[in-house]
């Protein structure tokens, strides 16, 4: 099974703060090996959706352990698997806000 991956806006813009992170706070290669880390895990959402665990009941949103400091935040339909955020575990959950589906 390969589900089509919708980013959302939210999403978009928490990969790309990430990134710009790692590339200036640490380094290229570490940048690099989380997009390779996070692509696997895309690869496996895609091939096995219900692979993880259910966070919200009402809205089936699923969260992926990237790393040990990011998660994304998706769920899926017979046709899509929508990414609605990539999260750094760090912040306060309560800045974790979700778009409307």
């Amino acid at each position: 099974m390969s589900n089509e991956i919708i980013w959302s806006p939210e999403s978009k813009e928490d990969l790309s703060n990430l990134l710009d992170y790692l590339i200036s706070v640490w380094s290229l290669k570490i940048a690099e090996d989380f997009v390779e880390n996070l692509e696997y895990q895309i690869h496996r959402i895609q091939n096995n959706p219900r692979l993880y665990l259910v966070i919200s009941k009402t809205n089936n949103f699923r969260r992926c352990v990237i790393t040990k400091h990011n998660i994304l935040i998706y769920d899926f339909s017979d046709k899509y698997i929508s990414i609605y955020r990539v999260f750094d575990t760090r912040q306060n959950p309560k800045k974790l806000k979700f778009p409307k589906k």
